[in-house]
């Protein structure tokens, strides 16, 4: 059956009647607020800074703006390594004290599919950021993020930016935007914003960044200048052939320029640019080292964005941290920073991709490292998996125990949804090789992160392919399962008639199926389809059946004792659902299954209260928020403090009122 929220730690006890933590003994002081966190996510600026003065200006007038409460916005436009984040970069440093909010970063290419943006993702990802649980329901996030930037002054770089209209749904309440992209927007000249178009350094300005890595006494002024008018005027090219004379002082300027000379064609990197850069591209490669040589191919074949030194043992790079090192020193990958999960990763230049994948498409063992990159995220799915819930149903045999595994469940949830757009693009890309078997196995395992966070384009995008793939592997339960993880994700987003598609569809491969429980996730949706339909009497029926598809498995009974415990409620016969209850928690506690020992507490006290024993229901919501708080599961903390709002309202307990609403606020703010 399909699971809930992830847990990780032991419950706390239960307590009878009202608990109020009080910080000073005397008079009642509850919780102050936690301070916000400041996020960081800009990277620092790489080193020598020339020639964008009016850029810079044009930035700091924007700043006074943001100063008076209000909002700016500027954009830049240019080529591809024109040095548009290396601008920001260096602002950012500069004025970092003028946003106590803290700055933040997107790359829109990350969220892009299909031609269109995730932008209730991406926003999801800057409420956390600010410390904020975003709403389940996509449209709110985007009041929600007005909300939480109304008295807050942050700096958001949105980068690789096409369309205005990403920009406009993205703009804070108040703060400082900065745009980067290859088209010019100027309809965002409509909205108050400063659209300016980034240049290519002159010669220079190009030959000063250079001096400024080897010195004055390196490469005559027309040496240089041929190097600049090579590179494009391109920072970003400038800075890999740089760091390559600088790593080699005996390498003369002058054999380089030569060198660029005497190459012909090359792969143009820059798509409708005049720019052709693979002849610079090509001698950074070729003055790799073997393990270098090694990471840039995988960079080439990985169909995702980030890379990690993890991933690049998994498929056999030899020295990879060194490797990383190197591409790193001579400005081929990137550090992307992430404040939930501490693993590094790196990026490379969409320009460095797509060079990277022209060195690797006549590679013998192309398709071997490409398998090698599916087969890391489809173990590593699977290791995260067990380690969120260990019991849950599985039909994929145990894999990726030769792969490192988590402290915690709560640390796997962190590393699946910073890999979230590798995933993403792992699974289309194994669906488009015909690897079916590692697509639906994939999707099983992201069942969590998909369910936990919420990320529903991700979630049913995927699914559709593991649909397809479990039906051309041949395997009636994967198509069952995959159908019925589709359908809670249309439930969820309360597309209800998309969700009983998908469970009518499912059911036509019910005689084909062996193991009951797979069946029982079917009963456990349309049960909750039942619900949501207001026939409580109904979703009885059927989580009464889901129960019984799941005799012998404790997580599976008890967790359809939970829903069972929940539709009894609905039904009116709430003595039932206690009696469910007690036995679903015995049962949990006798096995250790911290997570639903987690989730009972608030149905229990939601049965309480529908018998009007008030007192009850509080000591039992009190004890899943406490339990939630700790586990970091805001949605299910929010959900226990609104029920003890309502029930301090019956009991007219204003203490327990302004704790919940205190509590509410910290978790919405």
């Amino acid at each position: 059956m399909e699971r809930h929220e992830v847990a990780n730690t032991v419950s706390g006890a239960t307590v009878g009647g009202h608990v109020v933590q009080a910080r000073d003994i005397g008079s009642v002081h509850f919780h102050d607020r936690e301070p916000l966190p400041r996020p960081h996510q800009i990277r620092p600026p790489h080193g020598p800074f020339v020639n964008r003065e009016p850029e810079l200006a044009a930035l700091t007038e924007a700043l006074g703006r943001v100063g008076e409460g209000g909002l700016g916005v500027v954009v830049f436009t240019g080529l591809g390594g024109v040095g548009k984040t290396e601008l920001i970069a260096k602002f950012t440093e500069d004025h970092r004290e003028h946003f106590p909010g803290g700055d933040l970063y997107a790359d829109l290419e990350a969220y892009r599919h299909q031609g269109g943006v995730d932008l209730p993702e991406l926003l999801a990802g800057f409420l956390r950021a600010l410390g904020t649980e975003p709403p389940a329901v996509e449209a709110e996030r985007f009041t929600a993020f007005r909300t939480a930037t109304a008295e807050r002054r942050c700096l958001f770089f949105l980068d690789n930016v096409e369309h205005a209209a990403e920009v406009r749904a993205l703009l804070p309440f108040s703060g400082l935007v900065v745009v980067a992209s290859r088209r010019r927007l100027p309809a965002l000249r409509t909205d108050g914003a400063e659209v300016r178009r980034l240049g290519p350094l002159s010669a220079t300005a190009g030959a000063e960044l250079v001096r400024g890595w080897v010195g004055s006494g390196r490469g005559t002024d027309g040496e240089l200048a041929e190097l600049v008018e090579l590179c494009g005027g391109l920072p970003l090219a400038l800075n890999a052939v740089g760091s390559q004379l600088l790593d080699r002082d005996s390498l003369p300027v002058g054999r380089v320029v030569a060198e660029l000379h005497g190459r012909e064609g090359g792969l143009a990197v820059l798509e409708d640019e005049e720019n052709d850069l693979g002849a610079t591209y090509d001698l950074v490669y070729e003055r790799l080292s073997a393990q270098g040589r090694a990471l840039y191919h995988l960079i080439g074949v990985h169909p995702g964005p980030f890379v990690s030194a993890e991933l690049a043992r998994a498929v056999g790079v030899e020295r990879a941290e060194r490797a990383i090192k190197e591409l790193r020193g001579v400005h081929l990958l990137d550090e992307v920073v992430d404040d939930d999960d501490r693993e590094n990763r790196f990026r490379a230049h969409d320009v460095v991709r797509l060079h990277a994948y022209g060195r690797t498409r006549e590679l013998s063992d192309r398709g071997g490292l490409l398998a090698g990159v599916v087969a890391y995220y489809r173990g590593r799915a699977s290791v995260a998996d067990r380690a969120m819930a260990r019991r849950r149903l599985r039909l994929q045999d145990r894999s990726g125990d030769d792969l490192p595994g988590f402290p915690s469940g709560t640390a796997a949830l962190e590393w699946l949804y910073a890999e979230r757009a590798n995933f993403r693009a792992v699974v289309e890309e194994a669906a488009a090789q015909g690897w079916h078997g590692e697509v639906w196995r994939l999707c099983e395992s992201l069942w969590l992160l998909y369910h936990g966070r919420k990320l529903y384009q991700d979630w049913i995008a995927t699914h559709r392919l593991g649909i397809e793939s479990a039906q051309w592997d041949n395997r009636p339960d994967a198509v069952v399962r995959m159908r019925n993880q589709l359908a809670r994700a249309h439930h969820e987003r309360k597309e209800y008639r998309l969700a009983a598609e998908q469970l009518a569809l499912a059911t036509e491969q019910v005689p084909l199926v062996t193991d009951r429980q797979v069946i029982g996730v079917l009963y456990e949706t349309d049960g909750l389809l039942c619900l949501a339909d207001g026939r409580p009497g109904d979703a009885v029926e059927r989580f009464t059946l889901a129960l019984a598809e799941n005799r012998g498995d404790d997580h599976g009974e008890i967790v359809q004792s939970y829903n069972l415990a929940q539709a009894l409620i609905a039904d009116g016969r709430a003595e039932e659902a206690l009696t469910v209850l007690t036995g679903a928690t015995g049962r949990a506690v006798a096995t250790g299954d911290d997570d639903m020992l987690m989730k009972l507490p608030l149905v229990r006290a939601r049965a309480h209260r529908a018998l009007g024993q008030l007192d009850l229901a509080v000591a039992h919501a009190e004890d899943c928020a406490r339990q939630a708080e700790r586990r970091s599961q805001y949605a299910k903390e929010a959900q226990a403090h609104t029920l003890l709002l309502a029930l301090a309202e019956e009991l007219d307990d204003e203490g327990l009122a302004e704790h919940s609403r205190e509590r509410l606020r910290q978790l919405s703010a």
